[in-house]
């Protein structure tokens, strides 16, 4: 069995590309949560101005809406949100510089394929443990449209933070290759 990888956040896409599907990693450093309004108002900013707003380009969008300090830690909760929700926004924010993204189930076709076009990568993180990851959160500052509560673009820390690779930066897509893997692994 293979360790974990340690991912020390932000990442160079040639740091990415030796990322593969399926592999376990963990998380350090700052990532920003953006929920579908973040989305919105990211996309209007972008195609404002021309760049990535809040200095995130080279940084990971993370699909969570961490809930209030709770138990001593910088949020309550914070679990993934359904990535899938994201898809639309997703190949137009990488391409102006996101480098990976963090959520919960499969993507479609067009952020698999902008991952390939930009080096990016999708980490997928298990869902319905948002107290439990949240003990990985270690800090918490807002950055933008605090009015949209915990939809609002936050900066988080994370410190050791279980995700995988779920899409990869040259086609590998573990949700399409886990069900051949299991039958094949059952003499299925």
């Amino acid at each position: 069995m293979t360790r974990p990888l340690r991912i020390d956040l932000p990442l160079s896409r040639d740091a990415l590309a030796s990322l593969r599907a399926g592999d376990e990693v963990i998380l350090y450093g700052d990532v920003f949560t953006a929920r579908d309004a973040t989305h919105a108002r990211l996309l209007a900013e972008l195609r404002s101005d021309g760049h990535l707003p809040y200095g995130l380009a080279g940084q990971t969008l993370f699909y969570a809406g961490p809930t209030p300090p709770a138990a001593g830690r910088p949020a309550g909760a914070v679990g993934p949100t359904t990535a899938k929700r994201m898809d639309a926004a997703t190949p137009e924010l990488m391409r102006a510089g996101i480098v990976a993204t963090i959520g919960k189930g499969a993507r479609g076709r067009m952020v698999r394929d902008a991952c390939i076009e930009t080096g990016g990568v999708y980490f997928a993180a298990v869902g319905g443990a948002a107290a439990l990851l949240a003990t990985h959160v270690v800090g918490i500052e807002p950055v933008a449209y605090p009015e949209l509560g915990t939809e609002a673009l936050v900066r988080m820390r994370l410190e050791g933070f279980p995700a995988f690779v779920a899409l990869d930066a040259h086609g590998g897509d573990l949700y399409a290759a886990a069900p051949g893997a299991w039958r094949e692994e059952a003499g299925v």
